[in-house]
């Protein structure tokens, strides 16, 4: 077991260190978190306590087919992308995919001129958020005070 212990596990072209356990192991992936990797190991029938630097290539191989395609048999509601603008179809996306897909359509709505696309090109809260005593920019201001003279 010593000799077959990876230090460094690759699945959904994410480095994973071999020292940590499978279900935490798994959230260092971009769109992976406890639910989704608590459903990956309990799909894959690997036990999540054990460390991710002790599967065999064949369990490794079996958990980056599972993430590759969630979108077939996991659950539509804790997909992290339902009924897609373009194609209307629940996905699950991952990795760089993720965070190209959330800033086009943060474009998109800049793009469109909407509310939310305004907000976010002026960087203040999008989703409502009070501005008045929270999300200030710059330097702190407070109060000054008025000098006062001290002479003959």
């Amino acid at each position: 077991m010593a000799d077959d212990f990876k230090h460094i596990v690759r699945i959904a072209s994410t480095n994973l260190d071999g020292n940590k356990r499978v279900e935490f192991a798994l959230m260092a992936i971009t769109g992976v978190g406890k639910k989704i990797s608590t459903l990956l190991t309990e799909y894959v029938g690997i036990d999540r306590s054990i460390k991710i630097g002790n599967l065999s290539d064949k369990e490794v191989e079996s958990l980056d087919n599972a993430i590759s395609t969630m979108d077939a048999w996991a659950p539509s509601w804790i997909l992290n992308r339902q009924k897609d603008y373009y194609t209307g179809k629940n996905r699950h996306l991952i990795g760089p995919e993720l965070e190209l897909t959330v800033r086009e359509d943060v474009n998109l709505l800049r793009k469109i001129r909407s509310y939310r696309g305004i907000r976010h090109e002026k960087g203040l809260p999008v989703r409502g958020q009070r501005t008045r005593s929270n999300k200030r920019h710059g330097l702190a201001v407070g109060v000054s005070r008025k000098k006062v003279k001290t002479g003959k």
